[in-house]
C-alpha cells in the first residue's frame, strides 16, 4: 500500500511540474493594416502593431524583416515583461511608388511559432509632376522632355518619325530652331515660335537611306533660340540602323546567306599591359547566296577591327576572318570587349563577338 502511495504521489508531482513549465506568448493587436488611399506627397505612413506578452516568461522580439526597401521596421528592443506591452512599427515610404502596394513584415521572436507575418497595404495616389519634372532638359527659356530623341530600330530603306514635347517657361516668345543638322535628319519645332508658357512638339524625321552607317549611330545637334546658337548644349539623336528583310520572298529567305562563325568568344588569357594583342574570328558562308559583311565596329577605341574582303560578297562555302587588335593599355584584371558585325544574313544580321583577357600590369617601381 505504501509503495502504491509513493507511485501515485510521483505521478501527481510530474503532472503539476509539467503544467507549470514557463511559456512565452505574443498577442498582437492586429496582423494586417490597410493605410487606405493617400497621396504620395503625404510622405511616410506609420502604423504600430501593439504586442502584449501573455506568457509566463519575458518576450523577446529578436528581429523584424521587411519584404522590400520601401518599408522600414522598428520594434521594442528590450525584453517585454509578463503582462506588459511593446510594439512593432511599420513605416512605408511612398516616394516614387504610385499605385497599390501589399508588403509584409516577418517578426522573429522567442515564441512558438518563432515567425509571425504582418501585412501592410494601401494605395498611393501619384503627385502631380512639376514642369521641371516633366521637362527635364533646360535650354535657356525652353525646356525639353529630354536631351535625347531615340528612334530605336530604323530599317535602312525607311524614314521614321519621332516627336517630343517642349515648353517655353519665359514671359517672352521664343523661336526654336536646330543647327548643324546632318542630311539624314530633319528636326523642327511645331509651332516654331512658342508663346509665353506655350507647349510645342519637336518633330523629327530620320531618313536611313541617307546614312551610310549601320547599327547604333548617334548625332549631336545644336539648338538655336531666337536665332542664337546655344553654346556647349547639344540635343542627341540616336538610331539603330538595321537591314530590311521584310520584302524577301519565302524562296529568297531559304536561299539567303548564312553567317556561321567558329566561335563568338576568344579568350586571350593572361596578357601584359600596354601591349598589342591580335585575335582572329573565323567564319564561313553556309548559305546559298553571297554573304556581305555590311559593317564592323568595336565598343571602344582600344580594339581595332578589320575584315579583308569587307563589302565583297563571300560565296557559298567560302570562309574568311575578322581580325581584331586589342591594346591592353592601362587595363587591369578581367577585361571584356565586344565587336559588332552586321551582315545580310536575315537570321544573323547583327552578331556580337566577344574578346576577353586577364591584363597584368607591371608592379610599380619603388
Amino acid at each position: 500500500m505504501k509503495r502504491l502511495f509513493i507511485i501515485f504521489s510521483l505521478l501527481i508531482f510530474a503532472f503539476t511540474a509539467k503544467s507549470q513549465v514557463a511559456t512565452t506568448k505574443m498577442q498582437l493587436s492586429a496582423t494586417e493594416h490597410d493605410f487606405g488611399t493617400f497621396k504620395e506627397e503625404a510622405g511616410r505612413q506609420t502604423f504600430d502593431f501593439i504586442v502584449t506578452n501573455t506568457g509566463t516568461e519575458p518576450l523577446v522580439i529578436q528581429n523584424v524583416v521587411a519584404s522590400c526597401g520601401c518599408t522600414t521596421p522598428d520594434w521594442t528592443k528590450q525584453p517585454i515583461p509578463v503582462g506588459a506591452k511593446g510594439k512593432i512599427t511599420a513605416i512605408y515610404d511612398p516616394k516614387d511608388r504610385p499605385g497599390q502596394f501589399n508588403k509584409t513584415l516577418s517578426v522573429y521572436s522567442n515564441t512558438k511559432p518563432e515567425v509571425v507575418v504582418l501585412v501592410i497595404k494601401g494605395e498611393v495616389v501619384p503627385h502631380e509632376k512639376t514642369v521641371e519634372e516633366l521637362f527635364t532638359f533646360a535650354v535657356g527659356a525652353v525646356r525639353f522632355e529630354s536631351n535625347h530623341l531615340a528612334f530605336t530600330n530604323v530599317k535602312k530603306t525607311e524614314k521614321k518619325m519621332r516627336v517630343m514635347q517642349l515648353i517655353n517657361t519665359s514671359a517672352q516668345p521664343v523661336k526654336v530652331e536646330f543647327d548643324a543638322v546632318p542630311v539624314h535628319l530633319t528636326l523642327k519645332s511645331n509651332p516654331e515660335t512658342l508663346k509665353p508658357g506655350q507647349k510645342g512638339m519637336i518633330e523629327g524625321t530620320y531618313d536611313a537611306t541617307k546614312n551610310g552607317g549601320w547599327g547604333n549611330v548617334s548625332d549631336m545637334v545644336k539648338i538655336k533660340l531666337n536665332g542664337v546658337v546655344q553654346e556647349n548644349v547639344y540635343y542627341y539623336v540616336s538610331a539603330n540602323l538595321v537591314e530590311d528583310f521584310s520584302l524577301l520572298s519565302k524562296e529568297e529567305l531559304e536561299n539567303a546567306p548564312v553567317f556561321k562563325v567558329e566561335s563568338t568568344t576568344v579568350d586571350l588569357g593572361k596578357i601584359k599591359g600596354s601591349t598589342q594583342n591580335e585575335v582572329e574570328f573565323k567564319f564561313k558562308n553556309e548559305g546559298k547566296n553571297d554573304l556581305l559583311i555590311r559593317f564592323i565596329r568595336s565598343t571602344c577605341g582600344c580594339t581595332a577591327v578589320q575584315q579583308g574582303n569587307q563589302g565583297v560578297g563571300i560565296k557559298q562555302g567560302e570562309s574568311s576572318t575578322i581580325k581584331a587588335v586589342f591594346n591592353s593599355g592601362s587595363y587591369t584584371g578581367k577585361v571584356t570587349k565586344a565587336i559588332y558585325v552586321y551582315t545580310n544574313d536575315p537570321k544573323n544580321s547583327e552578331v556580337v563577338l566577344m574578346l576577353t583577357a586577364d591584363v597584368e600590369q607591371p608592379a610599380p617601381v619603388k
